[in-house]
């Protein structure tokens, strides 16, 4: 096939998507759906640059383009790419260029980890490794890829075939990620016994217990290294520090806990673990942007 044919592919691909995602999100915002782990996202306007994490997924863009920075690194991906995130990271991302004419359109699908795990297993020609490196990447969109997403959210018009279909064409979607050039970062988060999986254990621990306070030789415990390997891999992987890894989830929960459960900036600081509210204030600025009232006082007027 040539590159022309490719193209044109990938683009009804497209079209079928945008249709379906107007047909199911009329907003601007995200929208879950009845597909497990699949997210809708619009937006009309051009979003500041603002504090997400991102889980184990792939992001899908219809229309539009994005830039995601995590650390000092900054990954631009449009309609031609996808962004794969291995592991949970704390990142800042900013959509550009969005309007009423051409909204942003894209979609996001959490990974299921042991669905990546098993396929792994079953994959005959196993791919590469791939050197150790950050948690995310940005891949290309190929044909294959695009016709499996669109058959995905096609599920989105049939719902009752949802819990028939919906799983394999993840797998399906899951095997193109895996065989292709960025799915040996997956490969790393996910395989036993890599350096990228035992950082992604200290990882899961700092996310199961991120209320608690850290102790370095007790994480490095939890991934079977010495501190200063952990120190090393874990800033390759995340871009930042367990301290920091840690300082960012709080921050995140007590966000969503000021949203979700109306809670007040004093009480969502004790409950994910700080014990200076001016700390939890001076902090939440820092990576927000605003204190935390206004923050939150402008997020619901919009919601």
């Amino acid at each position: 096939m040539t590159l022309a044919a490719e193209d044109a592919e990938t683009e009804a691909c497209r079209e079928r998507m945008a249709a379906v995602i107007a047909r199911h999100l009329d907003h601007d915002g995200a929208a879950a759906t009845a597909v497990p782990g699949l997210t809708l996202h619009r937006r009309t306007v051009a979003m500041e640059p603002g504090a997400f994490l991102y889980e184990p997924s792939f992001a899908f863009i219809v229309r539009g383009t994005k830039r995601v920075v995590l650390g000092e690194e900054s990954y631009h991906y449009d309609q031609s790419h996808f962004l794969l995130t291995a592991v949970g990271l704390p990142t800042v991302a900013q959509v550009l260029g969005a309007s009423a004419a051409e909204p942003y359109l894209s979609i996001r699908q959490d990974i299921d980890l042991q669905m990546a795990r098993d396929l792994i297993a079953e994959v005959d020609q196993q791919a590469p490794a791939a050197a150790m490196g950050a948690g995310m990447a940005v891949g290309p969109v190929t044909p294959a890829f695009a016709e499996a997403v669109a058959r995905l959210l096609d599920l989105l018009d049939r719902p009752a075939e949802i819990p028939i279909l919906a799983r394999s064409i993840q797998r399906e979607i899951l095997y193109r990620v895996l065989t292709g050039p960025v799915g040996g970062r997956l490969r790393q988060a996910v395989e036993t016994g890599t350096q990228t999986n035992r950082v992604s254990a200290a990882i899961r621990w700092i996310r199961e217990n991120f209320d608690r306070p850290l102790r370095i030789e007790d994480l490095a415990a939890v991934a079977g290294m010495g501190e200063s390997t952990l120190h090393h891999h874990f800033r390759a992987l995340t871009a930042m520090s367990p301290l920091q890894y840690q300082k960012h989830l709080r921050l995140h929960e007590a966000r969503r806990l000021m949203i979700a459960e109306r809670l007040d900036a004093g009480s969502a600081a004790l409950r994910v673990g700080y014990e200076s509210p001016t700390q939890f204030n001076r902090e939440y600025r820092r990576l927000f942007g605003v204190p935390p009232k206004r923050d939150v006082r402008a997020i619901l007027a919009v919601a």
